[in-house]
C-alpha cells in the first residue's frame, strides 16, 4: 500500500470505529400509556402477552425501572437526550402547531441517534414522534436516517378518517406524506420488521427506535382480538387489552425477524412504557388500566405515574434475571453510546448512567444516588427517590415521605416521623432545581388558546 493509501486507511479507521460483534444492533421499544400490571410478566392474568413475556424471559427485568416524566413527550425528550428534560424546558407536551419553530425538542439538544450515527450506526425510527410538528423537528433532522410513523402525539388506529388534527393527518415516510393502510399498531410492527430484514447482513450495525402509540387512546382494537378477549366484561378494559395484545403481536413480529435473520443474539432490545396507565374516570371513560400494586396513574408523581415495565435483553452478553436497583430511561443514551464505541457530549450534564457494568455485575451498588421528577414547572409538583425513600411534594401541600421497601403502594406517609429525612430530600430537590429552567412551551390546550387569541 502506498503512503496515500496508508494515510487514508488511518483517517477512516479513526473516523469510523471498526465493526465487531461487540457492537450490537439496538432495538429500543416504547409503549404508550401502558399499565404497570398489564403484561404477563408483570402479573396480568387477563391480557396474554407471549411475545413480551418471551422478551422478559430472555433478558433482565428491572423491577425498579422509571421514566423521567409521568406523561408522553417529556419522557421521550429525556430518553433521546439522556438528560432531565427540565434542563432544557421540555416539560410539557407540545401542541400540534406545524407553524411553530418553538414547540418541540430544542435544536441545541444532542440526540441518541445523532451520537450513534457518528459511531457508524444506521439509525431508524418507526411510530409516534411527538417532539415537534414543524419540519425542523422532523426525526430525520434529529439524527434518524429513516422514519415512518405519525408525527403527532397520537393517531386514529384504523384508516379512513381524514383531517388536519394530529390524530387524522397522513402518516409520514422520510418526510413525505403517506396514507394509512391498516391497523396502525400492526403497520408499525410490519415497518419495524422490514427495517430489521433490510439491514441484515450489511456489515453496519443499526439502531431502531420503535415507538408505539398503543395502547394510548382512542380505544380502537381489531375485532379478532376483541373476540379472543370476550372473557373481559368491561368493554373499555377489553378494548384496551386487545390493543395491548396487538402491540405484543407486533413486537413478536419484529423479534421473529431478528431470529430469522440471525441477528437476535447480538441485538440489545430495550423496552419501556413512556409513563404509567391513565385513569380517565374524569372523562367518563373509566379506569381501564391496572397499575397495581402502585399508587397513582399517568400524570401523577406517585409510582403509578412513572414506574414502568423495564426490560433489557441481549442474549450474547446478559444473563436473564432481575435487577433491583433504581434505573431510569435516561440511562439508555450513555449505555447505548458506550456500546457503540462513542461518547456522550462533554459540554453538558448527562444525567443517565451506563448500565452495562451494573447489569453484568462488574459494578455493585446503585447506578444513581437520587432520581428526580417535576411537573408544572419550578412551582409545581416534585418527587425524589433516594435509596428506598421517596418524597412527593405536590404544589401547595405538605411533603409526603414513603418507604418503598415496605410500602410500594405509598399508602403510609412517614413525613411526620422523619423530619430530618424530609429536610434532606427537600434540600436535594432545591439543589437539583438549580440545573433546571421553567417550561419553554405550554401544554396543548393553553398553547392553542394563546394562538387563537393572537390570530383574533
Amino acid at each position: 500500500m502506498n503512503r496515500l493509501g496508508i494515510l487514508l486507511s488511518l483517517v477512516l479507521t479513526t473516523a469510523f470505529p471498526a465493526l465487531s460483534a461487540d457492537r450490537p444492533n439496538m432495538l429500543l421499544i416504547v409503549a404508550d400509556d401502558l399499565g404497570y400490571h398489564d403484561l404477563g410478566f408483570q402479573g396480568a392474568r387477563d391480557i396474554p402477552t407471549p411475545s413480551l413475556d418471551r422478551l422478559a424471559a430472555s433478558g433482565i427485568r428491572c423491577t425498579h425501572g422509571y421514566v423521567s416524566h409521568s406523561f408522553c413527550s417529556p419522557t421521550r425528550a429525556g430518553l433521546l437526550t439522556g438528560r432531565y428534560q427540565h434542563r432544557f424546558g421540555h416539560e410539557n407536551n407540545p401542541a400540534w402547531l406545524p407553524e411553530s419553530t418553538h414547540d418541540g425538542l430544542p435544536l441545541d439538544q444532542v440526540t441518541l441517534p445523532e451520537l450513534l450515527k457518528k459511531a457508524g450506526y444506521r439509525t431508524g425510527a418507526v411510530g409516534k414522534w411527538h417532539l415537534g410538528a414543524h419540519p425542523q423537528f422532523h426525526p430525520m433532522k434529529r439524527g434518524f436516517d429513516e422514519y415512518f410513523g405519525a408525527l403527532g402525539g397520537g393517531h386514529e388506529y384504523f384508516p379512513g378518517k381524514k383531517g388536519s388534527s394530529e390524530y387524522t393527518i397522513p402518516l409520514n415516510r422520510n418526510g413525505v406524506d403517506e396514507p394509512q393502510t391498516g391497523y396502525l399498531t400492526g403497520q408499525f410492527g410490519d415497518e419495524a420488521a422490514a427495517f430489521v430484514k433490510r439491514h441484515a447482513g450489511r456489515g453496519t450495525p443499526w439502531m431502531l427506535y420503535l415507538a408505539f402509540n398503543a395502547p394510548h387512546t382512542p380505544l380502537q382494537a381489531p375485532e379478532r382480538w376483541l373476540q379472543k378477549l370476550a372473557h373481559i366484561p368491561d368493554i373499555n378494559r377489553r378494548t384496551y387489552a386487545a390493543m395491548v395484545c396487538a402491540m405484543d403481536e407486533a413486537v413478536g413480529h419484529v423479534l421473529d425477524q431478528l431470529q430469522a435473520t440471525s441477528q437476535r443474539d447480538n441485538t440489545i432490545v430495550l423496552f419501556v412504557s413512556d409513563n404509567g396507565g391513565p385513569n380517565l374516570s374524569f372523562r367518563g371513560i373509566g379506569n381501564f388500566t391496572d397499575n397495581s400494586p402502585l399508587r397513582g396513574a399517568k400524570g401523577d408523581l406517585y409510582e403509578g405515574g412513572m414506574r414502568v415495565p423495564f426490560l433489557v435483553s441481549w442474549p450474547a452478553r446478559l444473563k436473564p434475571g432481575t435487577y433491583e436497583q433504581p434505573v431510569i430511561a435516561l440511562d439508555f443514551l450513555p449505555t447505548l453510546v458506550s456500546l457503540a464505541g462513542g461518547s456522550p457530549p462533554q459540554d453538558r450534564v448527562i444525567d443517565g448512567v451506563d448500565l452495562m457494568p451494573f447489569l453484568t455485575g462488574e459494578k455493585q451498588g446503585a447506578p444513581h444516588e437520587r432520581l428526580f421528577w417535576r411537573t408544572q414547572g419550578p412551582q409545581g409538583n416534585h418527587a425524589v427517590r433516594q435509596g428506598q425513600w421517596k418524597l412527593v411534594r405536590k404544589a401547595g401541600s405538605a411533603p409526603e415521605l414513603y418507604d418503598l421497601a415496605s410500602d410500594v403502594g405509598e399508602s403510609s406517609d412517614l413525613a411526620s416521623e422523619q423530619p430530618a429525612r424530609v429536610q434532606e430530600l427537600q434540600a436535594a430537590i432545591a439543589e437539583w432545581e438549580k440545573g433546571t429552567i421553567p417550561p419553554i412551551f405550554q401544554s396543548p390546550r393553553t398553547n392553542k388558546k394563546a394562538v387563537k387569541q393572537k390570530k383574533n
